[in-house]
């Protein structure tokens, strides 16, 4: 009786350590969607990847790191583009924040700052001031980020992200897409999983499902 109990325990276990693990055959449906209305990428002959998110989500916050580098690893092989969502007057800032650090060439050396100015630092970047004041002290020059802050480009992509999450359905985040063709997530990757794994768990999976899923593309445009 306590070796079928031992037994017993040991297949429990197993079966938890098996239901977490990261999706080796990724499923339609089940581990990621296929877009009913495929969106043309400018990317020619690499993979485009999106990844709609937001600077106040924590989420999208815990995510990056991993993230980013998952696109380290792939090199020339992807090409990888953020867009930073919109949501009401209090994301706006933070949304032009963004564009801006774009526009300037300047956004890969101020991502994980901003990140880590909201979600460490508690500074909630909520209005203009508090982002002139958060560029000034970053020593972006003030003129020069005023300028394209408020510019007519900044504004042009803060409309086209609107036109964009709306041909994507984006309506959480942080979104993946693939090629304008695939959409995955932490969360879709790991959604028929029992129990929910860990944050660290979601994230693996979900790059897991975007390694099968750069590769599928990939394999469509020869």
């Amino acid at each position: 009786m306590k070796l079928f109990k031992q037994l017993l325990a040991l297949a429990l276990c197993s079966f938890a350590i098996g239901a977490a693990a990261s999706p080796a055959a990724p499923v339609a449906g089940t581990d990621y969607v296929v877009l009913t209305e495929p969106q043309r990428t400018d990317s020619g002959n690499k993979v485009e990847v999106i990844e709609f998110f937001a600077y106040y989500c924590p989420h999208c916050y815990a995510l990056e790191p991993a993230l980013a580098a998952w696109v380290k690893k792939q090199g020339d092989n992807i090409v990888f583009k953020r867009v930073h969502v919109g949501r009401g007057p209090s994301v706006l800032p933070q949304q032009k924040l963004f564009f801006t650090l774009e526009a300037l060439g300047v956004l890969e050396q101020h991502h994980q700052k901003v990140f880590d100015a909201m979600h460490v630092e508690n500074n909630p970047l909520r209005n203009d001031a508090m982002v002139m004041d958060w560029a000034a002290a970053r020593g972006i020059d003030k003129a020069r980020f005023a300028e394209a802050y408020n510019s007519m480009g900044v504004t042009a992509k803060l409309r086209r992200t609107e036109r964009m999450m709306g041909d994507y359905r984006v309506d959480y985040w942080p979104m993946l897409i693939v090629d304008g063709r695939y959409m995955t997530s932490p969360a879709e990757a790991s959604r028929t999983i029992e129990p929910m794994p860990e944050e660290a768990q979601l994230h693996a999976n979900a790059l897991q499902v975007l390694d099968f899923l750069v590769a599928k593309a990939k394999a469509g445009k020869k």
